[in-house]
């Protein structure tokens, strides 16, 4: 029983030194912001310590001196009253500059800190593997580091700073107080305890609510983007789903609310009662001074300054106690954001710019990949050789591994067993950036940025972002010329109708930039087109790919179609099922074949007859 005692003890001052556990990454974060703004919220909290005890001082020298002029009617003693009167008024307006200039660096920390974390937690973002992005947990860790983590570094200094401040305050208002009694002293702190308890109850518990809801409020921000966002307007609106959201979207909110509601509630009712304790050890300390100034103990500056420490001095307390339950608080918010951090990333160690056999071109030697978690293989022993200037076709039913050996030759995931060389060089060995730059991709689900028809294009190779003659022979590549020069603006016009002036443009006018996309990367030697043409007529299809054939007759290239007009024309075809590679060849060795190449193509082939 005293083991486990101890136990809770040692784990009581553990939770009590984590409240200081981020001071000093917070102070640091707020120091590199901006220095000026931070040593001049340093010294303003400085100032703002010290002045309120010179002020309370003055005031029991001004009530004194009041008194004995008006008791001798001396001219000196008049002018002493109004000495210290003039001092007392300097001494509130620097405690007044003191303020405002606090709230001056305050306002404008807030916003270069908030921009500084945003880029903090973007900056992270863009180290993480595609794997995080498809797993909700990291949703969730990203989503709690953005929702507080932009103010909490800054109020944690603030409080840190506020800490500083009232200590300083409460150390020269007990000086001033000790003279009447030590023991009021010990009633002064002992009045602001339950301050303290009723933020540090409250703070932890409100906190373990804000981790546990996560995935609903993502869920409820899932919901607003599909009510407010183009995207998939026309299905809500085509299906009338609108209700059905909105309801959805009321339910989670009110279900957040009851829960916020409850903890509001009780920790108003805890801190009203607990702040009445405080208001009696006020009250007692009252009588207790009016009662030694009517016994002619202390004089009437001297009731003055009293009353106005202990009031201060208690608000002081309480406000240090308040203080370190707001930093234990922010400390606990602060946790996600320097959990999501410190997310650990597996850094590539591959350096290598250049294979050890040139020209030998793509190879999957047994490939085999798992998703995290899955307990099915998504590919399965997929081996192939595909050499310099050749076109090879990926066919297979939704689900059958297609995406996911892109991703791979990507490497935004590393194979499970197996291994994919370039020039003979495993992937892995290569750098990573030197290893995508030779790889030129238009995805199914490629992005629409709302960007001018150029950007658009340029995005394909950010080197070269803003090259208006790449622009050209990549949309020339694409098929895209021929509409972008009837454009408003040309390259110039902006795309997309979430900006005034945007344009928007057919499925197939935007497969053909993305297309053109792929081509930015001249450097490329491998493109990979994962149903390129599917918003395209048969025709616009035919032409495209002739073209495609012709611009690119020293390249690899892997395409992924479900139309055998498409795929007949490469020179090798690869047909996968569950993951792994049934049948290759040509178009007419799969025919004679006579197996699911063959099946398929005969299936597709019997709608147009």
């Amino acid at each position: 029983m005293q083991t486990r005692r101890f136990q809770r003890f040692i784990g009581s001052i553990s939770q009590f030194l984590s409240i200081f556990r981020y001071c000093g990454r917070a102070i640091a974060l707020v120091w590199t912001t901006n220095r000026r703004l931070t040593i001049g919220l340093a010294l303003f909290t400085l100032v703002g310590g010290l002045v309120p005890a010179v002020v309370a001082y003055v005031g029991k020298l001004i009530v004194d001196a009041v008194v004995l002029a008006s008791q001798t009617r001396l001219e000196s003693d008049r002018m002493a009253a109004i000495g210290y009167l003039g001092f007392e008024a300097v001494m509130v307006a620097i405690q007044s500059g003191s303020k405002q200039g606090l709230v001056l660096s305050q306002s404008l920390l807030r916003v270069l800190l908030g921009q500084k974390v945003n880029e903090l937690i973007l900056g992270k973002a863009l180290t993480l593997n595609l794997a995080h992005f498809e797993d909700s947990e990291f949703y969730d860790k990203m989503t709690r580091a953005r929702r507080e983590a932009s103010t909490r570094p800054l109020s944690l200094v603030g409080r840190t700073f506020g800490l500083v401040q009232d200590s300083l305050t409460l150390i020269t208002y007990g000086g001033l107080l000790i003279q009447f009694s030590a023991w009021a002293v010990v009633m002064l702190m002992i009045a602001a305890v339950p301050a303290f308890v009723a933020e540090t109850r409250f703070a932890g518990e409100a906190f373990r609510l804000f981790r546990w809801r996560t995935p609903e409020t993502r869920e409820q921000n899932y919901l607003e983007w599909l009510i407010g966002n183009e995207s998939p307007a026309m299905e809500i609106r085509l299906y009338q789903l609108g209700g059905m959201l909105l309801d959805r979207y009321r339910a989670i909110f009110h279900r957040l609310y009851a829960e916020d509601r409850d903890l509001t509630i009780r920790r108003g009712l805890w801190s009203y009662g607990l702040g009445l304790v405080s208001s009696a050890a006020f009250y007692g300390a009252y009588v207790w001074i009016v009662w030694e100034t009517i016994a002619g103990q202390i004089s009437l500056g001297e009731l003055t300054m009293y009353l106005v420490v202990f009031r201060q001095g208690q608000s002081a307390f309480a406000s240090i106690l308040s203080s370190i339950g707001g930093m234990y608080e922010d400390s606990l918010y602060l946790s996600n954001l320097y959990e999501f951090l410190g997310q650990e990333i597996p850094r590539s160690l591959g350096s290598a710019t250049r294979g050890s056999l040139p020209g030998d071109g793509l190879r999957f030697e047994h490939v085999t990949f798992y998703y995290p978690e899955a307990d099915k293989p998504a590919l399965k022993d997929v081996s192939f050789h595909l050499q310099p200037g050749e076109k090879l076709a990926i066919v297979g039913e939704n689900g059958s591994g297609k995406t996911t050996l892109i991703k791979l030759l990507t490497r935004l995931y590393t194979p499970t067993e197996g291994r994919i060389l370039l020039d003979g060089l495993d992937l892995q060995a290569w750098d990573l950036e030197a290893l995508q730059r030779r790889i030129g991709v238009i995805f199914q689900n490629f992005m629409k940025y709302q960007f001018s028809v150029g950007e658009n294009i340029g995005v394909g190779d950010v080197l070269n972002l803003d090259d208006r003659d790449r622009w050209q022979v990549a949309s020339d590549k694409g098929n895209a010329i021929s509409f972008i020069k009837d454009l408003p603006e040309s390259f110039d016009t902006r795309l997309g109708r979430w900006f005034k002036t945007g344009r928007e443009l057919s499925g197939g006018q935007w497969q053909r930039i993305a297309l053109s996309r792929a081509f930015m990367r001249s450097s490329a030697d491998l493109l990979v087109l994962d149903e390129p043409t599917s918003a395209m007529d048969a025709e616009s299809e035919v032409q495209i790919f002739d073209r495609f054939r012709e611009m690119t007759p020293d390249q690899m290239a892997i395409l992924i179609s479900h139309r055998f007009s498409t795929v007949r024309m490469a020179d090798r075809i690869l047909v996968m099922s569950a993951g792994t590679v049934l049948e290759q060849g040509s178009h007419e060795q799969l025919i004679e074949l006579g197996g699911r190449y063959a099946h398929l193509f005969a299936i597709q082939a019997a709608g147009y007859q």
